[in-house]
């Protein structure tokens, strides 16, 4: 398990909101570090599988209004075979398998009403091992799972904190 400290977070966090901010500006709007060291964490952290960098696609701008969750549920013995084609799918950015009710749970996109109804009919449904589909229509995305956030308490206290507290509890 990887041990991260809140700069770590901070860096981390700053990197969501603009995954091209240069060293330099993260060390500045941190604060308490050098570009340097900015640098060398960030490798760190990459190295150790803390976050990874890539290229997040804007479904919407090329056309894909359409947003649906397809809960999958399967013949138990083909829960992973199936899992593994729906990733495939062109038109799935999400794939999980899950317990309880539904086995596979997976996000698509589509340009439109009837293409989404085709692929969860004709492509997704007619999967051997395919027992029923549920389709959710999702209008509106809060927060995308591209955008969460390492919680506060995930990273360890460092000195700058600790120096901090007790100083505080001292007065």
């Amino acid at each position: 398990m990887a041990k991260i400290d809140t700069v770590d977070k901070k860096i981390v966090d700053l990197l969501i909101e603009d995954g091209r901010m240069p060293c330099s500006e993260i060390a500045q709007r941190i604060g308490e570090v050098s570009e340097r060291a900015v640098r060398y964490r960030i490798n760190r952290m990459i190295s150790q599988g803390v976050f990874d960098v890539s290229a997040q696609v804007n479904a919407k701008s090329l056309g894909f209004r359409v947003v649906a969750d397809v809960f999958v549920e399967v013949e138990p013995q083909s829960v992973l075979d199936i899992a593994h084609q729906l990733a495939n799918l062109e038109w799935v950015s999400y794939v999980a398998c899950s317990t309880g009710e539904r086995d596979i749970s997976v996000q698509l996109f589509a340009h439109d009403n009837d293409e989404m109804y085709t692929i969860v009919t004709d492509v997704i449904g007619k999967i051997p091992g395919v027992r029923r589909t549920r389709t959710s229509l999702v209008p509106m995305i809060i927060k995308d799972d591209a955008k969460w956030r390492i919680p506060s308490n995930c990273a360890s206290l460092d000195v700058p904190q600790l120096l901090k507290k007790s100083q505080n509890k001292s007065e």
